[in-house]
């Protein structure tokens, strides 16, 4: 069933200073972030925030702008600036944190470049998997904010999923469940510093700041040609670049390097089924990547409930997208690619 005009994805655009533009973003999400939220068992809210705090003052010291963003995020919505920390801080959960929707977040990610696209550009596709829930509150924001490029992301109320950014920088990836998590900025705010970087090697320098809590796998790209999973933990990384002109990820580590920082190895089956399928599109290919190819790949039920297109259960894909990287654009919808709406955005 094609969603109707009232299920496509909001646009929100927001601009000015860091903290006016968070405060805009606050004010338009006040309904997500102001959603009632249950501690974890055997905590208190009291607890939550008293864990939160030294990532609040850690991202402070770190990073200040992002830091101003977040008061004004919390402004915004009229939260004190400490909840909507212990809100997203994902490393103090132990339970899937309300910022990710209540679930375990589960994404497939496509990424091409030359030799491997028809035109010779760089070409991304994402979908992102999280609770049911979740798939009502995911917005895109269009960013103009002092002294950085202009931005486009996607997530789930304020806090951003993917992204790209005027300067040619695009940040897609996959929650992945390292066991060295620590105190420091935590790893749903830093991508939001990656993504206001203007080079691949800034962006990278970003997701490997020694103050970073833990990380996901950030699949950054640029249109100078690189593509490069950062594959993160806590306290070590790889980098593993784009083979014959593309690369694949899912929710799990992949290098042997970084296979010893997987949390529980036995919760990865869902994960390597998603990759190997989307190894096996990409390697049988019929010809160049292009971006029907690349929205048939996002639609695939093989091994469902463990697709890479997922419906129903209690992870499902929520949003998906596809990225034109060379020309500033992005095809997205609401819900699952096979069955919604496309939207467009491209950089003027």
């Amino acid at each position: 069933m094609v969603d109707s005009q009232k299920n496509l994805i909001p646009l929100l655009k927001i601009s000015g200073s860091h903290f006016e533009a968070g405060r805009q973003l606050g004010a338009a999400t006040a309904d997500t972030l102001r959603r009632p939220v249950t501690p974890p068992v055997g905590c208190t809210w009291d607890d939550m925030r008293r864990l939160a705090q030294p990532y609040l003052e850690m991202t402070q010291a770190v990073i200040p702008w992002l830091h101003r963003e977040m008061e004004g995020i919390a402004a915004g919505s009229g939260l004190d600036v400490l909840d909507l920390y212990a809100r997203a801080t994902e490393e103090i959960w132990d339970a899937p944190p309300p910022a990710a929707g209540g679930e375990r977040g589960g994404c497939s990610d496509f990424a091409a470049g030359p030799p491997a696209t028809f035109d010779g550009g760089i070409w991304l596709a994402h979908n992102n998997d999280l609770g049911p829930e979740a798939r009502e509150r995911v917005v895109a924001v269009e960013w103009q904010v002092e002294d950085q490029p202009r931005l486009f992301t996607l997530g789930v109320g304020p806090f951003i999923s993917i992204g790209y950014n005027a300067a040619g920088l695009a940040l897609t990836g996959n929650e992945l469940s390292p066991n060295d998590d620590k105190i420091g900025v935590p790893r749903l705010l830093l991508v939001r510093d990656i993504l206001a970087q203007r080079t691949a090697q800034a962006a990278l320098t970003a997701a490997a700041r020694p103050e970073r809590a833990s990380s996901y796998n950030q699949l950054i790209s640029h249109a100078d040609g690189t593509i490069v999973n950062f594959e993160g933990a806590a306290t070590d990384y790889e980098l593993i670049y784009a083979q014959d002109g593309w690369t694949v990820h899912t929710n799990h580590y992949c290098s042997t390097k970084m296979a010893a920082y997987e949390r529980d190895p036995a919760e990865t089956r869902g994960s390597c089924l998603r990759y190997e399928r989307a190894r096996a599109l990409m390697e049988t290919r019929s010809g160049p990547v292009t971006p029907d190819m690349l929205k048939t790949f996002l639609s695939d039920h093989a091994h469902a409930p463990d697709s890479l297109c997922r419906h129903g259960g209690e992870t499902e894909t929520v949003f998906w997208a596809i990225i034109d990287l060379m020309h500033g654009a992005i095809e997205y919808g609401r819900g699952q690619p096979c069955a919604s709406t496309p939207q467009y955005f491209r950089f003027d």
